[in-house]
């Protein structure tokens, strides 16, 4: 698994494609997928900061996500779409884990572009696996998808 910095290095372009996709409302906005307890997906709306050239997310400890990932780290996070038809996807997969750094936790309240608080737990989103899809010829038979992948070495 690998930071965002590490998939900048790799897959610039990749990298900058999914920053624009999570950011192309002014703040992250992405859908988060854990795992339950009992093995089910679960899914939530969150704002991704990408901060210090790392990924993050805060969560209310209270929530069933925060739960999620402290006993299980394994999660998906999927783009917003876009408000037109054929709009790009950008998804990455991989493992959260738990952040205690007071530094780190301040970098990433100060980068949030949301109303972020300091009560919610921060995590930090390692990366397994990137997808970037774009349509082409949308809104006509010929539409077809033209898929970019990207894993972790």
């Amino acid at each position: 698994m690998v930071t965002w910095k590490d998939l900048s290095a790799a897959a610039p372009d990749l990298a900058q494609v999914g920053s624009a996709l999570l950011n192309q409302f002014g703040v992250g906005l992405a859908f988060l997928a854990t795992v339950r307890r009992d093995g089910a997906p679960r899914l939530h709306p969150v704002c991704p900061v990408i901060s210090g050239e790392h990924l993050f997310v805060l969560i209310t400890p209270a929530s069933p996500k925060h739960g999620d990932l402290v006993r299980d780290g394994r999660y998906a996070l999927q783009t917003f779409p876009q408000p037109k038809p054929g709009s790009d996807e950008f998804s990455l997969a991989g493992r959260a884990r738990l952040i205690d750094d007071a530094a780190t936790r301040a970098a990433v309240l100060r980068d949030a572009r949301h109303r972020a608080d300091e009560s919610e737990a921060l995590f930090e989103l390692g990366i397994e696996r990137v997808l970037h899809t774009r349509w082409e010829n949308v809104l006509t038979p010929a539409m077809r998808p033209l898929r970019r992948t990207w894993r972790a070495p």
